[in-house]
């Protein structure tokens, strides 16, 4: 049965379910930063996957970035998977502009997150839940 990693839960605000990932929105208020999260026991790598659902993987991140991008006016997006810390396999989506705090640098390790009020995470999920028809 998939369980989500317990730091990703404890960083992040449930977005809604993919067919393949769950969405989640990271919870730092300087970068608008969504993560998918495949919903397979076992998963560390991408190669850990069959191919039709890391196809899958790839287009739901493409959909996330695009609705992301709308929603934010971002100048650029950044697609990541790293799983330096959380082993479980998840994708970062983030949306990036020039003044931002780490620009342009990778978010990574700068300065201290800003977590959303409850009410501004919520909004911000139920906006992003709503461009991607979840």
């Amino acid at each position: 049965m998939f369980k989500l990693d317990e730091q990703l839960a404890n960083d992040t605000v449930k977005v809604g379910d993919m067919p393949l990932s769950s969405v989640l929105l990271m919870n730092d208020s300087r970068f608008p930063w969504a993560i998918l999260v495949p919903r397979r026991d076992g998963l560390i790598d991408l190669h850990d996957m069959i191919e039709t659902e890391r196809n899958r993987l790839m287009s739901e991140a493409v959909a996330v970035s695009a609705a992301l991008q709308k929603l934010t006016g971002a100048s650029k997006m950044n697609i990541a998977a790293l799983g330096n810390v959380v082993r479980q396999l998840h994708v970062h989506v983030i949306a990036r502009n020039a003044d931002d705090d780490a620009w342009p640098r990778p978010v990574w390790g700068v300065g201290t997150p800003a977590p959303y009020e409850e009410s501004e995470a919520q909004a911000c999920a139920a906006a992003l839940r709503a461009a991607l028809g979840i």
